[in-house]
């Protein structure tokens, strides 16, 4: 049985979440990332479109708080609310998929830093058998502790993401000090073998992408939150905390390391440019701040994955198995949790046995999630020109146009190949129609849409499975 949420979630607590779904793993890398392919003016051209891009993204994800503040599943219940029961569906389901491929992403990144340092040099990669065993021991354990208490889950995740910040904190304040105009302006508009400037900022534009997923986190726990404004005011402090951690540790970098030797460096890029600022004890302190943000990471998508299945099935107008949609007595959604644990478990062995196809897995996941933004997005579009207004059609319209590339930036392979992960979802929703009694689908845009994914799903089991052998 459901039992009642006896605590609500303040803006704090929804913060961040917010800012520890974000700050993972990319931040640490994203020096090296961005200098790779671009110089320090593509990059800065680049973060001024990415910044006005998720700002729109994060002011609509306030906006469907705001207006629908009755509308308590979030994510799901704006895209369901919008679009009907299946595609609201669809919604979720990328979103969940996503979440808990990330877990496992979160573990083998987890073991590889932990790798890194002499003595447990057995973790290699991340994906060796040490690490393998380590590794699900750790999630089980993060499992079990989630399994006690939602609550208890968040207060851990809070301090966790306080401590992450730290170590980007002194890194920041360090590279500011050493910064210098002179290395800053060394190609400044890149180097010729980098390409032209719009060629430099597209390859820029595809680390921005990945590391702003998680601003949604907070809609996820709307019905856990005090009120609505919670919601709206924490999605945007996430926004701004998290875009001046990641604009400062990208940009600040290029005065410290010229671009040219940066994109050479190794990950965590952070580590090598902070020890040529302060040493070699910078270098360890930031990798035990990526091992402390990993392990944050893995909490927050964790708790995020088991909270969208339960979304899902909670309720009579449930679009999953009801079984999903069930709280223990500590609030926990289990069933959703134990599914969602047990999947990354399954995940981390393919990830010793086939590693490439593993890194194919772990790319399509994060393509899975922009899906459910721009649906969202679309939504509001659909609002703007029912009403009218100024604002909604700025934000809907450039949300949307940003969806869309989005989606473009992640690759359209990964596209394709993610309607073989939504067709698998059809089992689940007709399951739940069968069990409310309904017809498969009750609209015709909702069998054309079906259609579509499961078209799409043939076409890319033949283009990438059947056709190379």
């Amino acid at each position: 049985m459901n039992t009642p949420v006896r605590k609500k979630l303040g803006i704090l607590p929804l913060t961040l979440l917010v800012v520890g779904s974000i700050v993972g793993s990319g931040i640490f890398s994203l020096p090296q990332n961005m200098a790779e392919g671009a110089g320090a003016g593509a990059i800065l051209i680049a973060w001024v479109i990415t910044l006005f891009g998720m700002l729109m993204l994060t002011r609509i994800f306030q906006y469907l708080s705001i207006r629908f503040y009755k509308i308590n599943d979030g994510l799901y219940g704006y895209v369901r609310e919008g679009f009907g029961d299946y595609i609201g569906f669809n919604a979720a389901w990328g979103y969940w998929i996503s979440a808990w491929m990330a877990c496992a992403s979160y573990l083998v990144i987890l073991f590889s830093a932990i790798g890194s340092f002499d003595c447990f040099n057995y973790f290699g990669d991340g994906t060796t058998l040490p690490s393998v065993i380590a590794g699900l021991i750790f999630l089980w354990i993060v499992h079990f502790f989630v399994l006690k208490g939602i609550y208890r889950a968040f207060l851990l995740n809070c301090l966790v993401t306080l401590a992450k910040i730290i170590p980007i904190g002194l890194f920041i304040i360090c590279v500011i000090l050493a910064f210098k105009v002179k290395t800053f302006k060394i190609d400044f508009w890149g180097s010729p073998q980098l390409g032209t400037i719009i060629e430099q900022i597209e390859h820029t534009m595809l680390y921005t992408v990945w590391v702003y997923l998680g601003i949604e986190s907070a809609t996820v726990y709307a019905a856990r939150a005090k009120n609505m404004i919670s919601i709206s005011r924490a999605t945007f402090f996430g926004f701004a905390i998290t875009s001046l951690l990641l604009v400062c540790v990208s940009v600040l970098s290029l005065g410290v390391v010229p671009q040219n030797e940066l994109a050479e460096m190794k990950n965590p890029s952070m580590a090598l440019v902070i020890e040529r600022v302060v040493g070699s004890w910078g270098a360890t302190f930031i990798n035990l701040g990526l091992i402390v943000s990993v392990s944050g990471g893995l909490l927050s998508w964790l708790m995020l994955a088991a909270e969208m299945l339960f979304l899902t099935g909670q309720g009579e107008k449930h679009t999953v198995p009801k079984c999903f949609g069930k709280l223990n007595k500590n609030g926990t959604p289990a069933n959703a949790l134990w599914l969602t644990t047990c999947l990354v478990t399954i995940l981390i062995i393919l990830a010793h046995f086939h590693q490439s196809g593993y890194n194919t897995l772990i790319q399509l996941s994060t393509s899975m999630v922009l899906i459910p933004y721009l649906l969202a997005a679309l939504f509001v579009f659909k609002l703007a020109l029912n009403r009218g207004k100024a604002y909604l059609i700025l934000i809907g319209s450039a949300g949307s146009i940003y969806g869309f590339w989005l989606i473009y930036a992640g690759g359209m392979s990964y596209l394709l190949l993610s309607m073989i992960l939504y067709s698998v979802g059809l089992v689940f929703y007709l399951y739940a129609r069968k069990q409310r009694n309904l017809p498969a689908f009750s609209y015709l845009h909702d069998k054309l849409y079906a259609i579509a994914i499961i078209t799409l799903a043939i076409i890319a089991i033949i283009y990438f499975y059947i056709l190379p052998s």
